[in-house]
């Protein structure tokens, strides 16, 4: 939201600066992501689909945990199981002094009975209940932070009961109206879901967002009293509006200038449509900080992505998970890291795949380079033209440079790998690993049979097969010893002459059967074996 307003409600409208940033005092946070998500036309979970490689769910708890500065409770409901793992893994360690709690909604009664779930983790005990309360929906992908800070601004501003967010549609079917008591710009006194609106309610184009701040001593006092009466028998959230002002608390208002930042995503369209605002806000982010993209809307960033400044990213580099990339690094055109960390000046060419490595600084990869899962490339080392690494150390300003592909190994400092080089690490069952020691040097074509350890300083012939361990400064040479026959190829030559010669001389055909002769020959009666019997062939008429 670049210039959110405030209705006449909320005197102040300065925004706060994003520089402003810190957790709140009393604030607790409460995300839900309970729902089935019916209109995605999936089995997974709504909040499960990916925004800019991370669920949607997680840029609502990732808000949350920025600003509140009390705990922050997921109602999940709907494959709960998958959403606990998906948020404990991604909030593992990175909660400070309140992990995010999952409180479950076991049957689907609506938006306020999902809230009243999480009152057990906000009892009051030795830190207090919270003074207030930020509710977010698990759907929101493009609210800001700034947005919300301003929400919460306002209802510290206005010392109100309830604020909201809301936003002026086109067409506001679907959502629920914002009421507004006397004229739409006075304070709110209800909120109607759109099927319990009639002609007149249905006419506003005023909306609820559904984001939220409520007061501590209020929120759960009128969640109990919600009543279900209504077309799709559910404890709506919503009501909590119409009781506060009811009993004559205020009740505030933020409306939203760009309605799109906080509506929810409820179908593949709009998840797309989420999806490209996500990845531009990603790129204008990385802009600004220092990143240098020679065609931004071909470079794909993930949410989770870090990059130092002074990188340069060229046309189609993908950087997906969370990959870190250092200062001073240049990705070429066509080249996709997930869940890498790359040092810094590091140069990676065109067209290059990495996945789970790490890259220490100065290293070189590339072109057609591919590091799977658990690879670590050493200071100044070399990847070069289509070599694939798994689970290998590649030691500092060591260099593998053409066609090999290395395994479950282990390479000390300034080893030279040469061309077409392997490392055998399977024998069907089990995996092997190498080790190769500090400067050695591998000829081209060398297979490695592992077990097998290569000492320090050795040096192993091109060709050779390494079944055994190799002494330091050693030399294994393991091929067929080299024949040469002077002559041998000049009289094959002459031979082959001869008998292309002979060819061109037969008779085209014989008198008997208008044949040439080899063919002739061939179409005689003989016997042939056939599955254990035998066949007559009969010669052509």
């Amino acid at each position: 939201m670049r210039h959110s307003r405030a209705t006449e409600v909320s005197t102040v409208k300065k925004l706060v600066s994003p520089d402003q940033q810190g957790k709140i005092a009393g604030l607790a946070v409460v995300v839900m992501a309970a729902g089935l998500g019916k209109r995605m036309r999936s089995k997974q979970a709504k909040v499960l689909h990916p925004v800019s490689g991370q669920p949607m769910v997680l840029y609502s708890v990732g808000l949350g945990l920025r600003v509140a500065g009390d705990r922050v409770a997921v109602v999940v409901g709907y494959q709960a199981d998958l959403v606990r793992q998906v948020i404990g893994r991604a909030t593992s360690g990175k909660s400070g002094d309140f992990p995010v709690a999952i409180v479950e909604q076991r049957e689907q009664l609506g938006t306020g009975h999902a809230v009243l779930q999480s009152r057990p983790l906000f009892a009051v005990g030795k830190r207090g209940a919270p003074s207030r309360y930020l509710i977010l929906n698990g759907d929101t992908p493009l609210l800001q932070e700034k947005t919300v800070r301003e929400l919460l601004r306002v209802h510290e501003a206005e010392r109100a009961t309830v604020t909201i967010l809301t936003a002026v549609l086109e067409d506001a079917s679907g959502y629920g109206r914002v009421v507004r008591a006397n004229s739409a710009e006075r304070g709110v006194s209800r909120i109607v879901e759109d099927r319990d609106a009639n002609a007149e309610v249905q006419a506003i184009r005023e909306i609820n967002v559904g984001t939220y701040v409520v007061d501590g001593e209020f929120l759960f006092s009128a969640l109990e009293k919600l009543d279900p009466s209504n077309a799709q028998g559910e404890y709506y959230l919503t009501e909590i509006v119409h009781l506060a002002e009811h009993s004559g608390r205020p009740v505030a208002a933020v409306v939203l200038d760009n309605p799109d930042e906080g509506l929810g995503v409820n179908t593949r369209r709009q998840l797309a449509e989420a999806e490209q605002v996500v990845r531009q806000q990603i790129r204008d982010r990385w802009l600004d900080a220092g990143v240098t993209m020679i065609d931004p809307a071909s470079t794909w960033i993930d949410a989770a992505v870090t990059i130092g400044r002074d990188t340069v990213l060229y046309p189609n580099v993908t950087l997906e998970g969370t990959t870190v990339i250092g200062e001073d690094c240049v990705l070429r055109s066509s080249t996709r890291l997930t869940d890498c960390t790359v040092g810094n000046g590091v140069e990676i060419l065109d067209h290059c795949v990495l996945a789970d490595s790490h890259i220490e600084d100065g290293a070189h990869l590339g072109p057609f380079a591919h590091l799977r899962p658990g690879v670590v490339v050493r200071k100044k080392a070399k990847v070069g033209n289509f070599v694939e690494m798994k689970k290998t150390d590649l030691g500092e300003g060591s260099k593998a440079n053409h066609l090999s592909y290395l395994g479950d190994t282990k390479i000390g400092k300034g080893v030279n790998i040469g061309a077409g080089t392997i490392t055998c690490n399977y024998d069907g069952v089990r995996k092997f690993q190498t080790v190769i020691g500090d400067g050695v040097f591998l000829g081209s074509d060398t297979q490695l049979i592992a077990p097998v350890t290569v000492g320090a300083g050795a040096i192993v012939a091109a060709g050779t097969t390494v079944t055994e361990d190799v002494p330091a400064d050693a030399l294994v040479i393991g091929r067929v010893p080299q024949v040469n026959r002077p002559g041998w190829a000049a009289r094959r030559r002459a031979l082959q002459v001869g008998v292309n010669r002979e060819t061109l001389n037969v008779k085209p055909k014989t008198k008997s059967t208008g044949l040439t002769p080899h063919v002739s020959r061939l179409t005689k009666k003989r016997p042939l074996v056939s599955k254990g019997r035998q066949v007559e062939k009969r010669t052509r008429g």
